[in-house]
């Protein structure tokens, strides 16, 4: 909620359900039982279970993409790309976890990667726009498997699809457990970020379209169209059901 402390007018301003999973404390790779709450009606019990269904599928459309990959683009000569295709606006982020990035038993905070991930997507919106531009919303972002301290992180977005007012990123995190484990890099975390471009006013401003150039990036807007179609019902059934309970 926001308050405007000259009027007192309180709104709205973010919305989310997080999900958490309890780990065992002698064994944090053992994911243990959750113990049962009392639900006030059972229409809460309904509804956390259908929000619950919801979002196994998410992950589960998620986890089929983990075998994508967005090479890290870290100084790219954008001189030689085409604006508003995605190689152009393309961006990586390489970070070292340390101490302050992680819990007590030394495994990175959400939020320090979720904000890690946001800064990405906003540069890659913000070279596509060239404008002011403010995170919209943000779809699910799935953590699959745990970040250790010393690991090194790339967090790599890329632009999938475009409406008129609105952008959609794709950001995934890989990490690089170099110091503790000779594993490979693996995917730890993925999401989807959706942008909208302002102006100075701070009013919404038309996106340019994105060029996509390869069948992969064609398939991608596509699915990307696909999410912008479903989250739109969403939101309009959403707004028809408050409206008839006004």
């Amino acid at each position: 909620m926001s308050e405007n402390i000259l009027t007192g007018a309180k709104k709205v301003t973010n919305k989310a359900t997080l999900w958490y999973v309890p780990l065992s404390l002698k064994n944090v790779n053992k994911v243990v039982e959750v113990p049962p709450i009392q639900y006030a009606r059972k229409e809460q019990e309904d509804e956390g279970k259908k929000r619950y269904e919801e979002q196994k599928l998410d992950r589960l459309e998620t986890k089929q993409r983990n075998g994508d990959v967005i090479l890290p683009v870290i100084n790219p000569d954008r001189q030689t790309k085409e604006p508003h295709t995605v190689g152009y606006s393309q961006s990586s982020l390489i970070h070292l976890v340390g101490p302050s990035d992680c819990t007590l038993l030394g495994f990175v905070h959400g939020g320090v990667t979720m904000k890690l991930m946001d800064e990405v997507a906003g540069i890659v919106a913000a070279r596509h726009c060239k404008t002011n531009i403010v995170t919209a919303s943000v779809d699910a972002i799935n953590f699959h498997e745990k970040i250790k301290k010393g690991c090194v992180i790339t967090v790599s977005g890329r632009m999938t699809f475009t409406s008129n007012k609105s952008m959609e990123i794709e950001v995934f995190v890989d990490a690089d457990p170099f110091v503790d484990e000779p594993r490979e890099r693996y995917r730890a975390v993925s999401a989807f970020f959706t942008y909208v471009s302002l102006s100075k006013e701070g009013k919404p401003l038309p996106v340019p379209q994105l060029l996509t150039e390869t069948e992969d990036e064609k398939r991608r807007f596509e699915e990307g169209k696909g999410r912008y179609l479903q989250t739109k019902a969403k939101r309009q059934a959403q707004m028809q059901q408050q409206a008839a309970q006004q």
